[in-house]
Protein backbone atom coordinates (compact mmCIF):
# COMPACT_ATOMS: atom_id res chain seq x y z
CA UNK A 1 0.00 0.00 0.00
CA UNK A 2 1.13 3.54 -0.63
CA UNK A 3 0.09 6.91 0.75
CA UNK A 4 0.29 10.00 -1.41
CA UNK A 5 0.63 13.63 -0.37
CA UNK A 6 0.44 16.43 -2.91
CA UNK A 7 1.96 19.88 -2.51
CA UNK A 8 2.87 22.90 -4.58
CA UNK A 9 -0.56 24.22 -5.46
CA UNK A 10 -1.52 27.84 -5.06
CA UNK A 11 -2.65 31.00 -6.77
CA UNK A 12 -0.89 32.06 -9.96
CA UNK A 13 -1.61 34.54 -12.72
CA UNK A 14 -2.44 33.39 -16.23
CA UNK A 15 0.74 32.62 -18.12
CA UNK A 16 2.56 31.65 -14.96
CA UNK A 17 4.01 28.34 -13.84
CA UNK A 18 3.72 25.94 -10.94
CA UNK A 19 5.34 22.67 -10.03
CA UNK A 20 3.26 20.16 -8.14
CA UNK A 21 4.89 17.42 -6.11
CA UNK A 22 3.48 14.13 -4.88
CA UNK A 23 5.40 12.35 -2.17
CA UNK A 24 4.72 8.66 -1.74
CA UNK A 25 5.28 6.52 1.31
CA UNK A 26 6.62 3.00 1.14
CA UNK A 27 9.67 1.28 -0.25
CA UNK A 28 8.17 0.11 -3.54
CA UNK A 29 7.48 3.44 -5.20
CA UNK A 30 9.50 2.41 -8.23
CA UNK A 31 7.01 -0.39 -8.90
CA UNK A 32 4.11 2.03 -9.32
CA UNK A 33 2.85 3.88 -12.32
CA UNK A 34 1.85 7.40 -11.34
CA UNK A 35 -0.76 9.76 -12.64
CA UNK A 36 -2.11 13.25 -12.17
CA UNK A 37 -5.79 14.05 -12.47
CA UNK A 38 -7.75 17.22 -11.84
CA UNK A 39 -11.27 18.24 -10.96
CA UNK A 40 -12.65 21.68 -11.65
CA UNK A 41 -15.72 23.00 -9.82
CA UNK A 42 -18.86 21.40 -11.18
CA UNK A 43 -16.96 19.06 -13.45
CA UNK A 44 -15.88 15.46 -13.37
CA UNK A 45 -12.34 14.51 -12.53
CA UNK A 46 -10.19 14.22 -15.66
CA UNK A 47 -6.84 12.76 -16.62
CA UNK A 48 -3.90 15.13 -16.86
CA UNK A 49 -0.72 13.10 -17.20
CA UNK A 50 0.87 9.79 -16.29
CA UNK A 51 4.30 8.24 -16.10
CA UNK A 52 5.45 4.63 -16.08
CA UNK A 53 7.37 3.06 -13.22
CA UNK A 54 10.74 3.84 -14.79
CA UNK A 55 9.83 7.26 -16.12
CA UNK A 56 10.44 5.98 -19.62
CA UNK A 57 6.86 6.41 -20.81
CA UNK A 58 4.73 9.49 -20.35
CA UNK A 59 1.19 10.29 -21.37
CA UNK A 60 -0.69 13.60 -21.48
CA UNK A 61 -4.14 14.87 -22.08
CA UNK A 62 -4.06 16.53 -25.48
CA UNK A 63 -4.77 20.00 -24.08
CA UNK A 64 -1.76 19.71 -21.76
CA UNK A 65 0.81 18.59 -24.31
CA UNK A 66 3.59 21.10 -24.57
CA UNK A 67 2.53 22.93 -21.41
CA UNK A 68 2.71 20.26 -18.71
CA UNK A 69 5.55 17.87 -17.94
CA UNK A 70 5.34 14.86 -15.66
CA UNK A 71 8.47 13.38 -14.17
CA UNK A 72 9.50 11.21 -11.25
CA UNK A 73 12.43 10.69 -8.95
CA UNK A 74 12.33 7.14 -7.64
CA UNK A 75 15.15 7.89 -5.24
CA UNK A 76 12.96 10.51 -3.57
CA UNK A 77 9.65 8.63 -3.92
CA UNK A 78 8.24 11.69 -5.64
CA UNK A 79 6.40 12.46 -8.85
CA UNK A 80 6.20 15.98 -10.24
CA UNK A 81 3.94 17.92 -12.55
CA UNK A 82 5.46 21.01 -14.05
CA UNK A 83 2.77 23.32 -15.41
CA UNK A 84 3.68 26.21 -17.70
CA UNK A 85 1.59 28.80 -19.53
CA UNK A 86 -1.24 28.30 -17.10
CA UNK A 87 -4.73 29.35 -18.09
CA UNK A 88 -7.76 30.17 -15.96
CA UNK A 89 -9.35 26.94 -17.20
CA UNK A 90 -6.54 25.02 -15.51
CA UNK A 91 -8.06 26.00 -12.17
CA UNK A 92 -8.89 22.78 -10.33
CA UNK A 93 -7.95 20.48 -7.51
CA UNK A 94 -5.07 18.34 -8.73
CA UNK A 95 -4.81 14.76 -7.52
CA UNK A 96 -1.92 12.35 -7.56
CA UNK A 97 -2.67 8.66 -8.13
CA UNK A 98 -0.71 5.43 -8.09
CA UNK A 99 -1.13 1.88 -9.26
CA UNK A 100 1.28 -1.05 -9.11
CA UNK A 101 2.53 -1.62 -12.64
CA UNK A 102 5.80 -2.51 -14.33
CA UNK A 103 4.39 -2.00 -17.81
CA UNK A 104 5.43 0.69 -20.24
CA UNK A 105 1.74 1.19 -20.96
CA UNK A 106 0.16 3.38 -18.31
CA UNK A 107 -3.50 3.89 -17.42
CA UNK A 108 -5.12 7.17 -18.37
CA UNK A 109 -8.46 6.55 -16.65
CA UNK A 110 -9.39 6.84 -12.99
CA UNK A 111 -10.32 3.18 -12.75
CA UNK A 112 -6.74 2.28 -13.54
CA UNK A 113 -5.46 3.69 -10.26
CA UNK A 114 -5.74 2.20 -6.79
CA UNK A 115 -4.35 4.90 -4.54
CA UNK A 116 -5.14 8.59 -4.41
CA UNK A 117 -3.91 11.65 -2.62
CA UNK A 118 -6.09 14.31 -1.04
CA UNK A 119 -5.44 16.87 -3.75
CA UNK A 120 -3.91 20.31 -3.98
CA UNK A 121 -5.73 23.41 -5.19
CA UNK A 122 -4.45 25.28 -8.21
CA UNK A 123 -6.09 28.61 -9.00
CA UNK A 124 -5.17 30.58 -12.10
CA UNK A 125 -6.34 34.18 -12.20
CA UNK A 126 -6.98 36.05 -15.42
Amino acid sequence: QVQLVESGGGLVQAGGSLRLSCAASGRTFSRYAMGWFRQAPGKEREFVAAVSWSGGSTYYRDSMKGRFTISRDNGKNTVYLRMNSLKPEDTAVYYCAATPSLSRIVATEEKGYEYWGQGTQVTVSS
